[in-house]
């Protein structure tokens, strides 16, 4: 409270104290001119005679020039003072009258011999110089930091400050010299401070590279804006052909990062040569344009390059660049000096391969011809569709993988044939004799039955007789078993996603007869025509394999098997069995897999006999002869699938 009342007091002396100093100093004017007109008076009667005056709203020329007139004095007056003077005097002398202005209109009163000049009065104190304002600038050299705390103080002042403080060099050009700043900063580094002195007061700060720090002047269009790094930057900004003031203007700033110089765009439906020039500009680069450039984009990118964002750009668009010595060739795609040839030469691929994959939109705008010779496609183009459509081929001339595929195919066959019954004729060339083992199979002629007919009745004393010469029977009881394996290890190899296909088979022929009747009055006639037509049994497969991630392969796997049955003696079509399946399966890399399952199974019965008595049990084995076929197959499929890269 006691600090409180104190300041109070001191204000009030101080105001009081500038009041009696200004009064004094008015007093001690007056006083001179008093003594001034005095002195002048005891040669100019005049200014001690009375005058007598009533005026109102009178300009004070008429006013000085009317006492002038009736005293006879030489006033002159200066022609710069525009007052308006209302007043009534009687008895009054001219030199009080001329105080009296003087006091209360700060004027200047002089005496020049009989001369009384008369003007505006000019303290001359407002021509001494303030003395010097006590900046807020301190440095600590240990920590190399910079404290500032400025209030609309002069930027040369301030600089020269920090450079006494600091010995760091730091220069303000001419067109700085009247610029007041202000700012307060606690304790930063000093490039930091400096930086942030010029982004609070609208200027750019450069660090040159023989360590000198330059304050400029934001140039036309510049602004200093928070980049996205959230650091301090300068940018500019330049409004769009033809738009109207007031309106929205796009934004294009470059900076330097890791030596190199980035662009950053701001754009909305722009037109594409203000872009192009203004970042030419920016980046310093040189160029040339050999048509014009049309065309609006909208356009936010940060960081790209001069090339990347010429490429961006023109994409998609009738207009091309191209850098020959340093400078940069823009116009259309079509001009002479911005068609570029070049040759992609294919390692892996094709080339029938790789050009039926282009794009149809991109051979259009490019010229594609084929050098079969060294695998070679020769471009003529746009450098940036050449870019492009090298890039798309880059991406596809991979190595294809081969997949060797291995197939072991094992066939078994399992025959079982019974044959049994007893047969009985005559034959001129029959003999006695046949097989007992393993299997029955024996023929007994005439004299071996009459024989066994004699033997009989001998011991029953009973006569059989005798059969007719040439008379046989035959004995069959037989059992026949065939197991037969066939195996088979062909080899394929396929690309990857083509199908790699094996077949193996055999092929039959049978008669096909046809009759023509040719009409005729006396007869019909009939021609008979043969054509043998061919029957085909065949073991194919067709396998598709397709390499994935991770060396997996997905086979495609189509499997048709048939065979004949039997075959006729008639010349009929010989009857077929067939087995298909189809799958698809993914695998690793050499690993092998086991298709089964593909299993036929055949039966065949024939007999022939006595008509009744073939069909009477137990009789039917003495009058009939009998054949039972039972056939099986079985096919296994293993499968082993190996890349080759």
């Amino acid at each position: 409270m006691l600090k409180k009342i104190t300041c109070l007091v001191f204000c009030i002396f101080f105001l009081l104290s500038g009041t009696l100093v200004a009064n004094a100093q008015q007093q001690d004017r007056i006083s001179a001119i008093k003594q001034k007109l005095d002195d002048l008076s005891e040669t100019v009667p005049g200014l001690n005679q009375k005058v007598q005056l009533l005026v109102t709203g009178v300009s004070i020329y008429d006013y000085l020039n009317a006492i002038a007139r009736s005293n006879s004095l030489s006033i002159s007056l200066d022609p710069g003072m525009n007052i308006n003077v209302s007043d009534t005097f009687t008895g009054v002398t001219a030199s009080n009258i001329l105080l009296l202005l003087a006091q209360k209109y700060s004027l200047d009163i002089s005496v020049i011999g009989s001369i009384i000049n008369i003007g505006p009065y000019k303290n001359p104190n407002q021509f001494v110089k303030p003395p010097p304002k006590d900046l807020g600038v301190t440095y600590n050299a240990t920590a190399n930091t910079l404290s500032l705390s400025l209030s609309n103080d002069s930027l040369p002042a301030v600089t020269r400050k920090i450079t006494q403080l600091s010995g760091k060099n730091i220069v303000v050009p001419g067109a700085l010299q009247g610029k007041l700043v202000s700012a307060y900063i606690a304790a930063a580094p000093i490039e930091t401070a400096l930086s942030k002195l010029a982004f609070a007061n609208e200027i750019k700060m450069v660090h040159s590279a023989d360590d000198f720090y330059l304050f400029q002047p934001l140039e036309e269009n510049e602004e200093v804006y928070i980049n996205g790094d959230k650091n301090t930057a300068v940018r500019k900004t330049f409004r769009n052909s033809g738009q109207q003031s007031g309106a929205a203007s796009s934004g294009l700033f470059s900076r330097m990062v890791n030596g190199q110089k980035l662009i950053s765009v701001d754009a909305l439906n722009s037109p594409i040569i203000d872009l192009v020039k203004h970042a030419s500009q920016e980046a310093g680069k040189n160029y040339a344009l050999y048509s014009d450039i049309k065309g609006m984009i909208t356009l936010h990118v940060n960081d790209v390059s001069y090339d990347d964002l010429l490429g961006l750009l023109f994409k998609s668009t009738e207009y091309t660049f191209h850098a020959e010595k340093g400078i940069y060739v823009i116009g259309d795609r079509k001009l002479e000096g911005l068609r570029t040839y070049r040759a992609i030469r294919l390692q892996n691929r094709a080339i029938d391969t790789v050009l039926t994959m282009i794009p149809a939109d991109w051979k259009r705008s490019i010229e594609i011809k084929e050098f079969r010779e060294q695998n070679t496609l020769l471009l003529s183009g746009s450098g940036a569709q050449l870019d492009e459509v090298e890039g798309f081929i880059k991406q596809l001339d991979v190595l294809v993988p081969v997949v060797l595929i291995e197939v072991t195919m094992i066939d078994v066959h399992k025959t079982r044939t019974v044959s049994t019954g007893i047969s009985a004729g005559v034959s001129d060339s029959v003999k006695t004799g046949g097989s007992v083992l393993p299997g029955l199979d024996y023929t007994f002629g005439t004299k071996g039955i009459n024989d066994f007919l004699n033997s009989v009745g001998k011991a029953t004393s009973i006569n059989l007789g005798h059969v007719v010469p040439n008379f046989y029977v035959r004995l069959q009881a037989l059992e026949k078993n065939d197991n037969i394996d066939v195996r088979s290890v062909p080899k394929l190899t396929a690309l990857n996603g083509h199908s790699a296909t094996l077949s193996i088979g055999s092929k039959r022929y049978y008669k096909n007869t046809t009759q023509n009747v040719i009409p005729s009055i006396q007869s019909a006639q009939s021609i008979f025509t043969n054509v043998y037509q061919e029957v085909n049994a065949d073991l194919s497969i067709a396998i598709k394999p397709v390499v994935s991630g991770n060396d997996q392969v997905t086979l495609g796997i189509k499997v048709n098997i048939s065979d004949f049955t039997a075959i006729p003696t008639d010349g009929s079509p010989p009857p077929q069995a067939i087995s298909k399946f189809e799958t698809s399966l993914r695998v690793h890399n050499e690993d092998t897999i086991v298709l089964g399952g593909l299993e036929r199974t055949e039966t065949d019965d024939s007999g022939s006999g006595i008509p009744i008595l073939s069909r009477i049990p137990i009789l039917k084995w003495i009058f009939s002869s009998r054949s039972r076929t039972k056939s099986k197959v079985v096919t296994v499929l293993f499968i082993k699938s190996t890349i080759i890269r």
